[in-house]
């Protein structure tokens, strides 16, 4: 049996991937089921599958945006037509008996070849607004998984709430561990500050601002981004007072193992919104300050930041508002009060589908073993 993934190509679409497929290894660790990936060039995404032993294929990508650019004649005419072209070649080839969408840019493609070849296509939706690629698959899809009630676009008698899959390893954290890897004194309460691949500058630039009068009450684990994280920690040491030092820990990227411990020492998480970052919150139950990434696309950070926060997990930010003063103000008025920080966990948890990855596995497999 073969199973053909595809996706957008960011981690937001090949962590969940990653983590489904595992899923399936667990539940059916017969060596008859062989994984397919075709999406864009990405080397990232590119190394991550061949560690999990996706059979990979690169296809041309193109994007409609949903405002003018000359590129979107580019794309329209010669990107998304060669990119049909080139997944309706490899299905042909390869002749899978499922397809599995996450929909992004580069998924299209391969969804409209497999719409040709008859071929059934499963679909996941991680944001509360799909993206154009999933709203056009939708409509000829199997089965349609969604993260959140009330996913906009999508007839709700057609789609299965099952949360935004995760990998089970993020939940395995050590505390002990966490202090090897980030030098951790804690004797203060741990922050883990995550810029996110498209959102880190903001974010880095606000952190140095404040350097002084987070690190005089918190420790600090900065996740800056792999290109920023030379120059932020040298911004730092130029801004801190030597004696608060100790307490800043910058890195520029924390890998699946370095991540779960990070994780499990952190009292408070400050993320991004997207929705691979909040249920991975919600599931190591972290109170938490979303800060939604102000470009990204139909505002879905923020509609996801927002019903996150309405369970009582989360506080909201918008990057407009991110000053000093108004932040450091909402941080310390939790800390004095622990019994909301304990609500927030509670709820973090109570929202967490750390099922997720298994309720589509088992739905993939038991379609692909009735068909």
């Amino acid at each position: 049996m073969k199973i053909l993934f595809t996706g957008g190509g960011s981690g937001g679409h090949i962590y969940p991937i990653i983590s489904i497929v595992r899923e399936i290894r667990r539940i059916y660790p017969k060596k008859d089921l062989e994984f397919c990936y075709v999406g864009p060039r990405e080397e990232f995404s590119s190394i991550l599958l061949a560690q999990e032993d996706f059979v990979i294929k690169t296809i041309v990508s193109g994007k409609v945006r949903r405002y003018f650019a000359w590129e979107n004649f580019v794309d329209i005419l010669f990107k998304i037509p060669f990119g049909i072209l080139q997944s309706f070649v490899y299905i042909l080839m390869t002749q899978p008996d499922l397809v599995f969408s996450k929909g992004g840019s580069g998924s299209i493609a391969v969804t409209i070849s497999a719409r040709i070849l008859r071929i059934p296509v499963f679909l996941h939706e991680s944001d509360i607004v799909p993206g154009l690629s999933n709203q056009v698959t939708a409509k000829w899809a199997k089965k349609t998984f969604i993260s959140f009630p009330k996913t906009e676009y999508f007839d709700p008698e057609k789609t299965t709430l099952v949360g935004n899959p995760i990998r089970k390893e993020i939940m395995e954290g050590s505390k002990d561990r966490a202090v090897e890897l980030f030098n951790l004194t804690l004797s203060k309460p741990v922050f883990l500050i995550i810029g996110g691949s498209q959102g880190a500058e903001a974010i880095n630039d606000f952190v140095i601002r404040i350097i002084n009068d987070l690190l005089e009450r918190y420790e600090i684990i900065h996740v800056t981004g792999t290109q920023n994280v030379r120059e932020i920690s040298a911004e730092a040491q130029v801004m801190e007072e030597k004696i608060l030092d100790k307490y800043y820990h910058p890195i520029g990227f924390l890998d699946e193992d370095k991540m779960k411990h990070a994780y499990r020492a952190a009292d408070f998480i400050v993320s991004r919104a997207g929705s691979g970052s909040i249920f991975e919150i919600a599931a190591v139950g972290k109170p938490s300050i979303l800060v939604p990434l102000p470009s990204a696309a139909g505002n879905h950070q923020s509609k996801n930041a927002y019903a996150y926060a309405q369970t009582g997990a989360a506080i909201v930010i918008e990057q407009e508002n991110l000053t000093p003063n108004f932040f450091m103000e909402n941080i310390q008025l939790l800390f004095l009060h622990p019994e909301k920080l304990e609500e927030m966990r509670q709820s973090a948890l109570a929202f967490a589908k750390p099922l997720s990855a298994r309720a589509i596995a088992r739905e993939i497999l038991e379609y692909l073993m009735l068909d």
